[in-house]
């Protein structure tokens, strides 16, 4: 499966990058789009794991709730 990278614009607008057959490949692009963002640039940059755009766009649509502090050291 392949990892997809997508640009998420409040509020969860999404726009697709790429797809990268190995995660390395896709993290280096996603942290060189990271360092590029401007100050007020709200927007996240994403990399997600699944077999095509439509799973992906799916999970990232998915509200989440998030994890407690004392959890995540447990």
């Amino acid at each position: 499966m392949p990892y997809f990278i997508y640009k998420i614009k409040p509020p969860k607008r999404l726009e697709y990058i790429s797809s990268h057959e190995k995660f390395p490949e896709a993290k280096k692009i996603a942290n060189e789009m990271r360092l590029a963002q401007s100050a007020d640039d709200d927007s996240m940059v994403k990399i997600i794991f699944a077999k095509t755009p439509e799973d992906a766009e799916k999970d990232l649509m998915v509200e989440r709730e998030p994890i407690p502090m004392g959890e995540l050291m447990g």
